[in-house]
């Protein structure tokens, strides 16, 4: 359909099927159905084993091990 006159292929392709035309249902960039790390769980030093709480908010690469000051990961 290179003139925009709706002759495109006929196989669900052509005019009025291209993004944003229904195909999209909102539930964000990553589907929306799959499980996220979310507000709960640890963080854990990668260096020593060390585990602590969560905070929701504050991601864990900002928190440094109590134990031997390496940046935290999520587990």
């Amino acid at each position: 359909m290179p003139w925009g006159d709706g002759t495109g292929p006929p196989w669900g392709s052509g005019q009025g099927t291209g993004r944003g035309m229904g195909k999209g249902m909102g539930r964000g960039r990553m589907g929306g159905t799959r499980p996220g790390a979310g507000p709960a769980g640890n963080c854990v030093c990668p260096n020593c084993g060390t585990a602590v709480p969560h905070q929701a908010g504050t991601p864990c690469y900002n928190l440094s091990c109590p134990k031997c000051s390496t940046k935290m990961a999520r587990e």
